[in-house]
């Protein structure tokens, strides 16, 4: 059960940031250096959540 929840937790937070992230990256009406940026930081908190994945994975394996 623990598991499901904490499997669960980050698949939510996934589809957050990629529905409010990679939506205005895409087909925002912004300039081409904005739609960068944003990509930009989206792709930084997908790596954030996969580090924070990863290591709270291990942790719980000890």
């Amino acid at each position: 059960m623990k598991r499901i929840l904490f499997y669960s937790i980050f698949v939510i937070l996934y589809v957050l940031v990629t529905f409010f992230g990679l939506g205005p990256a895409l087909m925002a009406d912004g300039t081409n250096k904005e739609r960068l940026y944003t990509l930009i930081v989206v792709l930084m908190l997908y790596g954030i959540l996969t580090i924070a994945l990863l290591w709270l994975k291990r942790k719980s394996n000890e």
